[in-house]
């Protein structure tokens, strides 16, 4: 035997469903309110957090906003519950996205989204790149926000200067909480960035000049007058040597002389170390060297005559 009775089922939570006049947060009576503008959050009238609780909506609530005109989508949390009967009030970055107009309707639904583990945005300004720390402050100013919405352009303030950023990826969904989790975040190049276009090596592979190429070959080819630029000639009539026969005359003179200490090495290679400290004394067979200079070496004369002893 089976007994059926009330209560035997638990009742199913009703999703909340409701349509509102929509209007920015700069329509809100009373003081302004720059954190709701900084946030991804919305108010809604004290009557739809009575149905919510009535409804048992599990915490945090998290609402679907509809533009049924448009089909656009995107996710929000609530703020508070201080707005007039049948209005909600949103960011102005929230209404752009949903393309709505000031007392626009939409339609708001709770939802259940899943916990965050990886986004990606898009700056679309490259004055982005001037922020020091771009990740500290997108996780600062995230903490307004409830959810993120993959196609959504989010609004965050920084040095009393706005940046937009594009919502490209989110997982494990297009639409997910950011609420105590842990969230990968990843940067995608801004709108209109391109890198520095590097400079075309060489074709032996070198991108600067070599240490060995003269500078002067580099330089381009002088037009126009150019001062000293004729031939000499010498008064006694001979032809004028070429460099390279007097270079040459100069290395054979210089080879044929042999090295003795003191004089310059004029066969000196770049790179090479000779140590001479070691070397033996010249022996009696080999030709002495030419007895150095002294100074101050020699006979004197005096001027005086020399007196006789007688």
């Amino acid at each position: 035997m089976f007994q059926f009775g009330f209560n035997m089922f638990h009742e199913i939570s009703r999703p909340f469903n409701m349509t509102y006049r929509c209007f920015s947060v700069s329509m809100l009576p009373g003081n302004e309110r720059q954190d709701v503008e900084r946030g991804g959050k919305i108010i809604m009238p004290p009557s739809a957090l009575e149905q919510l609780t009535r409804l048992s909506i599990e915490y945090p609530m998290i609402f679907k906003l509809t533009n049924k005109k448009t089909k656009r989508i995107t996710h929000c949390g609530v703020l508070e519950f201080v707005a007039d009967e049948g209005k909600v009030y949103l960011p102005h970055w929230m209404m752009a996205n949903l393309v709505l107009e000031e007392g626009a309707l939409l339609q708001i639904e709770s939802v259940s989204l899943p916990v965050a583990t990886f986004s990606k945005f898009q700056p679309l300004s490259e004055d982005f790149l001037d922020i020091t720390n771009p990740k500290a402050v997108l996780e600062n100013c995230l903490r307004n926000f409830s959810c993120l919405t993959t196609g959504d352009v989010i609004a965050i303030k920084y040095n009393s200067k706005v940046y937009e950023l594009c919502v490209l990826e989110t997982k494990p969904g297009n639409a997910v909480i950011i609420i105590e989790c842990d969230m990968n975040v990843e940067f995608a190049p801004p709108v209109g960035y391109k890198e520095e276009e590097h400079i075309p090596r060489s074709a032996d592979g070198n991108s600067g000049q070599s240490m060995d190429e003269d500078p002067a070959v580099m330089m381009p080819e002088p037009s126009g007058f150019v001062a000293f630029s004729g031939e000499g000639n010498r008064l006694d009539g001979k032809k004028k040597k070429l460099t390279s026969e007097s270079e040459s005359e100069s290395q054979n003179t210089q080879a044929r002389q042999s090295y003795v200490r003191g004089i310059p090495d004029y066969d000196f290679v770049i790179g090479t170390l000779r140590f001479i400290r070691n070397s033996r004394p010249p022996s009696a067979k080999e030709e002495a060297p030419a007895e150095p200079f002294q100074a101050f070496k020699g006979e004197g004369f005096t001027l005086r005559t020399a007196k006789s002893k007688n």
